[in-house]
């Protein structure tokens, strides 16, 4: 494997402006380009398209790709994911029974909203483990579940504490005598609405919204459970998420390496290769230097798919078509003149070129 270019890195350029990229954005979500269509993929599916899927979807409109990914199984299963992890069962906490493993599955059909979804976690062994005694259990469920903050709320929380017990008492407004009385009371308060659509939306808004907006949102999955992937197409059809688009955000470690596999390999890591890299990753301040690593290794693996350089009949539209495959924008004409000059190197391998891309400040957005 060759050694990193530091001028093929340094080559790659800002993509605009913000004023001129919200232009690009909006002309995109009526027919989608490679930027715009790769972030819809990872905020949705928790990965890039792959190859038939670009040319199934380039130059479609916005509406017609949610119709067919909101609510598909690939989407739930992604859903699910984050929940998982957002209320920390990874690693040996990862919750492996059959009850659990078929939500995905009945989301899909529609034989479960998220409001079960989530009663279902905090109702697995796994989250009992994970949180383990009254005042943890009760406090987790009180402000994960409903962002209650329980230090605000300390009569509450006691009572609470009470039915975990086995005590009686009057919990958020309704009699509990038990530990699964806790779970059911707070999955179905309005604040556990309030909570979810405010969380959901800074997931994949990536910021917080209006307090209106939000409220009104709330009331709908409060009064309807399964009215969330409604009121997530209209988050994907405003120009909040126009603007989000423009900004890009960064990739989590496990949407890096469901990426970096699709990208180079074509297929979406299995659980033994995402695992040992996630945990690894998580384990790190800063997970950039060894993301870089991971590119380098997957490059050597002879898993990825890559051409051989006598394959290239056209370098520059070769080059071009992997700054949109992998940027999600097309390259500049300095980028294109840089990355070809160095393509026709003896010592330069198709490889150098995608190494360059991979480990480069903006392959680490979408």
């Amino acid at each position: 494997m060759p050694l990193p270019r530091t001028d093929l890195a340094l080559a790659v350029r800002p993509s605009g402006r913000q004023d001129d990229r919200l232009q690009t954005v909006a002309r995109a979500a009526r027919a989608m380009d490679h930027g715009v269509l790769r972030s819809v993929f990872f905020d949705l599916l928790g990965r890039p398209p792959f190859a038939a899927e670009y040319e199934r979807w380039l130059g479609v409109g916005l509406p017609e790709l949610l119709d067919q990914l909101l609510g598909s199984d690939e989407f739930w299963e992604h859903w699910w994911e984050e929940q998982l992890y957002y209320f920390l069962l990874i690693d040996t906490f990862r919750p492996e029974t059959a009850s659990i493993r078929s939500v995905p599955g009945k989301l899909s059909e529609g034989r479960m909203s998220v409001r079960d979804a989530i009663h279902r976690i905090a109702l697995s062994s796994s989250f009992d483990q994970r949180n383990p005694g009254a005042d943890t259990f009760v406090t987790v469920v009180m402000e994960q579940m409903c962002g209650i903050t329980v230090q605000n709320t300390k009569r509450e929380l006691e009572i609470g504490k009470t039915a975990y017990n086995g005590g009686t008492g009057r919990f958020l407004g309704h009699t509990a005598e038990n530990q699964s009385d806790v779970v059911r009371i707070c999955v179905e308060h309005k604040r556990a609405a309030q909570h979810m659509i405010a969380r959901e939306y800074e997931r994949l808004l990536r910021g917080p919204g209006e307090k209106s907006p939000l409220a009104g949102w709330a009331r709908r999955l409060h009064k309807d459970s399964y009215a969330f992937l409604s009121i997530v197409r209209e988050w994907f059809l405003s120009e909040a998420y126009l603007a989000r688009l423009a900004e890009h955000a960064s990739k989590s470690n496990r949407l890096y390496i469901r990426g970096l596999f699709v990208d180079l390999a074509g297929r979406l890591p299995r659980e033994d290769e995402m695992e040992p890299m996630r945990y690894a990753l998580d384990g790190l301040a800063d997970s950039r230097p060894l993301r870089s690593v991971l590119v380098r290794l997957l490059l050597d693996s002879g898993t990825a798919e890559v051409p051989k350089k006598s394959e290239i009949d056209d370098p520059t539209a070769w080059i071009g078509g992997e700054f949109e495959r992998l940027l999600g924008r097309r390259a500049s004409e300095q980028e294109l003149a840089t990355f070809t000059s160095v393509f026709h190197e003896p010592e330069c391998r198709p490889e150098t070129i995608l190494y360059a891309l991979l480990s480069h400040a903006e392959y680490q957005q979408y």
